[in-house]
């Protein structure tokens, strides 16, 4: 269900973790040297086990580790249409698996951005487009900034996103975020898929790598004299040991929630949605290369575009509408008040594990914590917290200060995350509801998010403490300014004055022919995704300094 949901996380954050991964892959163990585990067992599948094993697959310990993955039969899958951050392509790179192999398998299509629309209700700002990073931005980024804080400044000059980057036009023209061959320069994209079909291609790979897979239902999680997870007693009475555990049962949190106590932190003051509904509608017309998120009474909806149909849904606060007033909401929103179409009603837990790795026991995907979908950041999560597993058991330590360090960035990172999220809301400038009204007014705010809130209306730059780190971690500056200036964050309409020379010194019709003539050099959506060129290998440039 997730949308962006850009999570376009900080671009040094996210790489970090990432090139530490790709680093541990071209690190070779001794011979005689055996991992710190030898079997690792993952309970549960979906997306995120199967995600998880193959990357515990893919260790330089290779088959001296022992993986295996128990998946019950009696456990569905929450699949609904999900939207990817760009942080999935590195994880495709690093398995060494291409997009013309996994995507038509799992539906898949391409996502330059998300568009949100009716979250502000400020003239010109109704709807606004937040992109994917790209090595294009460093041409326009500067304009754009200097342009928003003229805006705020009280100067009558353009500081909309979507005039500015090159993705806010793929996605408007249809066109796919991968540049033909002859345009060496990339731009950041993630992917809608089918989540249920991706857990699926997953596990084929990751047993033809190696890993163990049990179709048994876990009747009961054993802990030792220590406290530890000792082993699985699974149905028919089978007892099944390992050395250490991936918690990947979703919701229901088995081993690190209910057998080892781990509290769990509500963000429920922060976030009040806590339900959503989904509804699958038929595809028509081109495939968008966009999530697109609409604000509705008590709430959002969201739309993805996959090869055969789209995923719908409404994410919503039960405290404020019911779940059939919601329902009649999301239908007549999608024309289908009269239609005999099925909806789904889904439950959130929206917060974190207080530790997500606890004894020999690391929480991966919804088990570990939940943030809303809108910026799809749940397999960003999933790919983060088993790239630093994978780390820490290449290092070799597993001790108790590898444990800290690892449940504190995961802290820092739920929490960067939430303050990026509660930003949509505390902008939005709706009045309708009480809903709206209660987010505009929340004061749940966390120092970081603050300090950015309070910077930007105090018409500084926010670059410079972004950059060094005071606030506003774990996004970049251009998802900050993007937001801000996308919601309308600005003086009133009737406030704005003439722009003084040096306010309007920029020649926006220079940006308009750069990012035109940038969007010819990308293919037609739908045409692209019939015939996929190969990814890995891939020398375009990279460099997101934004």
């Amino acid at each position: 269900m997730s949308t962006n949901a850009n999570t376009n996380t900080s671009t040094n954050t996210n790489a970090s973790i990432i090139d530490q991964y790709i680093a541990a892959q071209t690190r070779t163990p001794g011979r005689d040297i055996p991992p710190p585990v030898r079997h690792v067992c993952v309970v549960g599948g979906g997306s995120a086990g199967w995600m998880t094993a193959l990357m515990l697959a893919t260790t330089a310990y290779g088959q001296r580790l022992q993986v295996t993955v128990v998946e019950s039969p009696e456990v569905g899958i929450i699949g609904v249409g999900e939207g990817s951050t760009n942080w999935l392509r590195q994880f495709f790179e690093v398995v060494g698996i291409e997009e013309s192999e996994w995507m038509p398998a799992c539906n898949a299509t391409y996502k330059s951005g998300i568009t949100f629309e009716r979250w502000s209700t400020k003239p010109g700002f109704e709807r606004y487009f937040h992109p994917f990073a790209s090595t294009l931005d460093n041409m326009v980024m500067p304009v754009f900034v200097d342009n928003a804080h003229a805006r705020l400044d009280g100067a009558d000059v353009d500081a909309h996103p979507d005039r500015f980057f090159v993705s806010a036009t793929l996605a408007r023209r249809g066109l796919a975020p991968r540049p033909r061959e002859n345009f060496p320069f990339d731009v950041g994209y993630g992917y809608h898929f089918d989540a249920t079909l991706l857990g699926q291609f997953l596990s084929r790979k990751a047993v033809a790598r190696g890993v163990q897979h049990l179709t048994r239902h876990v009747r009961q999680v054993l802990l030792d004299e220590q406290g530890n997870v000792s082993g699985l007693r699974l149905e028919g009475d089978e007892v099944l040991q390992a050395d250490f555990f991936v918690d990947c049962t979703g919701f229901a949190s088995l081993l690190i929630g209910q057998a080892l106590k781990t509290p769990f932190i509500a963000f429920g003051e922060n976030l009040f949605n806590d339900a959503a509904i989904a509804v699958p509608t038929p595809l028509e017309g081109p495939i968008e290369s966009q999530t697109v998120s609409t604000a509705l009474r008590y709430g959002w909806a969201w739309k993805i575009p996959l090869r055969q149909r789209c995923g719908n849904g409404y994410v919503y606060s039960s405290a404020h509408c019911s779940a059939d007033a919601a329902e009649t909401e999301l239908r007549r929103h999608l024309g289908l008040l009269d239609a005999d179409v099925s909806a789904r009603h889904l439950k959130m837990r929206v917060g974190r594990m207080a530790q997500v790795w606890n004894r020999n026991c690391v929480a991966v995907g919804l088990s570990q914590g939940f943030i809303e979908p809108l910026e799809a950041t749940a397999l960003l999560f999933v790919q983060r917290t088993a790239a630093m597993l994978v780390q820490a058991l290449e290092d070799g330590d597993l001790g108790p200060a590898a444990q800290e360090r690892f449940n504190e960035t995961m802290r820092q990172r739920f929490e960067n995350t939430r303050d990026y999220i509660v930003a949509h809301y505390k902008t939005n400038s709706r009045t309708d509801t009480d809903y709206w009204v209660a987010n505009a007014e929340n004061m749940h705010l966390s120092d970081s998010l603050r300090g950015v809130l309070m910077t930007w209306m105090s018409r500084q730059p926010l670059a410079p403490a972004l950059r060094a780190g005071r606030f506003g971690q774990g996004y970049p500056i251009m998802s900050w300014y993007a937001l801000l200036c996308g919601m309308g964050v600005f003086p009133d309409v009737d406030e704005v004055q003439p722009p003084t020379v040096d306010h309007a010194r920029h020649r926006l019709a220079s940006v308009d022919d750069f990012v035109s003539r940038s969007a010819l050099n990308f293919p037609d959506h739908r045409a692209l995704l019939v015939d996929i060129p190969p990814r890995l290998g891939d020398t375009s440039l990279q460099v997101y300094l934004w």
